[in-house]
């Protein structure tokens, strides 16, 4: 099992034994509407200009649908993936409560095909965070930009290394003798390593189903997270073909390079 499964599956399997419809109700959220990349789609959209009154529009890590409902609802032909079965299925009852036809699968974004379907807009709704492999990263990066449109815009929203990140950093470090590399203690349950942003999650036992399960200094621990820097975030998405337009933090805009 990837890394990156685990916590989503249980996550929605939550959301569903709890009658809730998103994955933000479970974490302090105030509801469907209240998603975290709602702010970047208000700034971003009337900032767009698209030549067809349709626009097709991808968001992948959909989750239950919030993003993607929010673009059909105002005039874009959707598709939503999300790796975890149950999302899917949220999501194709919430739109059809809501009358929108919005096309939903279930799908790994860093196995996409990088020939098929092309969009006009590709969103991130902070999925990338949870992308911590620099190979699995490019393999993301590759595949959006095969699938956007010459003219399109990719949309990320995503957790960046800010002032509250910062502030979780603590003095603390812990060093792991097989690679050599300095964690500091982050927060109560994590440690990050400050150079590349990875996130790693303290696990209580070895778990059996996991890749990529990592030994460090008398603890088991799982990839969880990449808290990149605004700025280096913004020279990875340049590495990987976009011009980035407008960034707001973890927010970002962007075109390809080659358009």
């Amino acid at each position: 099992m990837k890394y990156y499964y685990h916590e989503h599956l249980l996550g929605y399997e939550r959301v569903k034994s709890e009658g809730k419809v998103s994955w933000g109700e479970i974490h302090g959220e105030n509801g469907f509407e209240d998603f975290a990349a709602r702010k970047l789609l208000e700034i971003a959209l009337p900032m767009l200009r698209f030549k067809t009154d349709k626009p097709k529009a991808l968001e992948y890590g959909c989750g239950t649908g919030p993003g993607a409902c929010f673009l059909a609802e105002r005039g874009f032909e959707v598709d939503g993936v999300d790796l975890v079965p149950i999302a899917i299925e949220i999501a194709k009852r919430i739109a059809l409560e809501r009358n929108l036809a919005i096309h939903y699968e279930v799908a790994d974004i860093c196995e996409l095909p990088l020939d098929g379907k092309a969009y006009d807009l590709i969103l991130d709704s902070y999925c990338l965070q949870c992308i911590v492999m620099d190979d699995e990263r490019k393999r993301l990066f590759s595949a959006v930009h095969a699938r956007l449109n010459p003219d399109g815009y990719y949309l990320i929203g995503t957790a960046c290394m800010d002032a509250y990140h910062e502030r979780l950093v603590r003095n603390e470090i812990v060093y792991d003798a097989s690679t050599g590399i300095k964690y500091n203690r982050y927060g109560e349950e994590f440690l990050i390593d400050l150079r590349t942003g990875i996130v790693l999650l303290i696990l209580q036992e070895k778990p059996a189903e996991y890749e990529q399960v990592l030994y460090i200094s008398g603890m088991w621990c799982l990839l969880n997270r990449r808290h990149l820097k605004p700025q280096a975030l913004h020279t990875e998405l340049e590495a990987a073909g976009f011009v980035v337009m407008h960034q707001d933090s973890g927010d970002f805009i962007c075109t390809k390079s080659d358009s």
